[in-house]
């Protein structure tokens, strides 16, 4: 008994560490406070439901209840008939409802949060290598009650710039060194000089040439040229 107690104490232990380590990665990027970078912004919502976390409203995965699982069996029906429609010679059998309704029964579903809190962290990919850093969506945290919601999203003027920047200093820089060295090794490493081309509202036609490091525009004052 025992150890059956020890063992239980044990998974939860781990359970409990795992949701932690995963927690403070989400906070991660606050560490940009105490970066060269700027600080980052933080815009207030408050309103009708409209702001994701990051793609779908603020939503929760419940286990399956008959109604959920015999809608998705109706769905995945209609779904393969549909195939079957468009591809008359590639036609798949298609299980009967029971099988189905069966096997939707063992799956986890999104419900919309009608009273309660969600949040995402800060969204990036790697693309063509390991320090290509691509930015994809800003931290959120919200409160939802029955359709209206509360909003803070975290961000900058530059997001993409502003965090790919930061990502890559974060992650990609030699942190034996100062924060002014890794700054200078993000420019020549992870450059970001674009040239922007202003048009002529009449004729259409490019009359201006201007080009941008967005470095001088999310470092702080003591960190740029």
């Amino acid at each position: 008994m025992h150890n059956i107690d020890t063992t239980i104490l044990e998974i939860i232990k781990i359970k409990v560490m795992r949701k932690l380590k995963n927690a403070l990665l989400r906070l991660h990027y606050f560490k940009v406070l105490i970066s060269p970078f700027k600080p980052f912004h933080v815009k207030f919502y408050a309103g009708k439901t409209r702001i994701g976390t990051p793609y779908f409203y603020p939503r929760k995965w419940i286990n399956a209840t008959p109604f959920l699982a015999h809608k998705a069996t109706l769905d995945y029906i209609k779904s393969e008939e549909k195939y079957n429609e468009l591809n008359p010679k590639h036609a798949r059998k298609i299980k009967s409802y029971e099988e189905i309704y069966k096997d939707k029964l063992k799956y986890k579903y999104a419900v919309p949060i009608k009273i309660g809190f969600d949040s995402c962290g800060l969204g990036y990919k790697i693309k063509w290598t390991d320090t290509d850093y691509r930015y994809e969506w800003g931290p959120v945290f919200t409160f939802v009650f029955f359709g209206y919601q509360l909003a803070w999203m975290i961000g900058q003027k530059e997001p993409s710039h502003y965090w790919e920047a930061w990502l890559y200093y974060e992650y990609a820089t030699d942190k034996s060194k100062s924060k002014k060295e890794r700054v200078a090794q993000c420019r020549k490493e992870f450059p970001m000089i674009y040239k922007c081309y202003h048009k002529d509202p009449t004729t259409g036609e490019n009359t201006r040439e201007e080009t941008i490091d967005y470095y001088e525009q999310v470092l702080k004052t003591k960190y740029r040229k």
